[in-house]
């Protein structure tokens, strides 16, 4: 980028600043740190021309729906055989259908994380989600569900859902959408503003996985080996003797008391 181009962005910042207007955060960070091609998905995510179905060409390659718009039978709260009254289908998604207490903040009264009532190990995962404005939410993966844990983040890695400019977390690296939660930070930030759809691939391959949001990687990083045991150590989950150590499990949508949105979920085994 040219001297005069960032002379001219800066320029643009500088008048909205003074008419008390903001900017998308994400489109100047663009703006000023190219992303390399290779981090581009060279086949971006589909677009199906109905939400919630399968395209010819997804059911041959072996794509599995985890969400038909119509039912979510293929989900249940974590430790429970049934689905919280608060996760309803909205907007041709799973909706969690939170409400403002008397104190202002978002409290979904039958809520809970939602998981896959089957379990995974090798496989790429496709959604779209959205989130209200200053939410938080997360798609956790390889969740151990047993009696000896209480939630589904005790032991499965989450990757972030989070409207970046406003919820508190974003202030931290490694909080924000895409990351991976507590341990790695997104290399660009690629996600969109609250109330606009986010599309998303979680691929995990013999331990190896990779965040993409908006057909851009990420995140990649290696499980199970000596660095991944030195960020645990590193991390809020040190704690946690189950954190990351299973090779497969159910994957999770995460109740953090906000409305959010989830869509076009669907899944391949590798």
């Amino acid at each position: 980028m040219n001297k005069i181009f960032k002379t001219l962005i800066l320029s643009i910042i500088l008048l909205y600043c003074f008419n008390g207007q903001q900017l998308w955060s994400t489109a100047y960070w663009n703006s000023l740190k190219k992303i390399p091609q290779e981090e581009f998905d060279k086949k971006p995510t589909a677009q199906v021309a109905l939400p919630n179905t399968l395209t010819g060409a997804e059911k041959a390659a072996g794509w599995e729906l985890l969400f038909d718009g119509k039912t979510m039978n293929k989900w249940r709260n974590f430790r429970k055989k049934t689905i919280g009254s608060s996760w309803i289908i909205n907007d041709d998604a799973i909706h969690l259908n939170a409400k403002k207490n008397p104190n202002g903040h978002w409290q979904a009264a039958n809520g809970g994380d939602i998981l896959t009532k089957n379990e995974y190990e090798n496989f790429e995962l496709r959604l779209e989600w959205k989130i209200t404005a200053c939410g938080n939410s997360g798609i956790i993966y390889n969740v151990v569900e047993s009696d000896q844990y209480d939630f589904v983040w005790q032991t499965g890695p989450e990757m972030q859902v989070l409207d970046n400019t406003c919820h508190p977390d974003a202030k931290y690296p490694t909080h924000r959408a895409g990351d991976l939660y507590d341990m790695i930070e997104c290399k660009y930030e690629t996600v969109k503003p609250s109330g606009q759809w986010n599309q998303v691939r979680l691929i995990i391959k013999e331990g190896h996985v990779e965040h993409w949001l908006n057909d851009k990687k990420v995140v990649e990083f290696q499980m199970f080996d000596d660095h991944w045991r030195e960020m645990i150590a590193n991390s809020k989950f040190r704690d946690m003797p189950g954190f990351g150590k299973a090779k497969k499990g159910h994957i999770s949508l995460q109740d953090h008391g906000d409305p959010v949105w989830y869509r076009n979920i669907m899944i391949k085994e590798l």
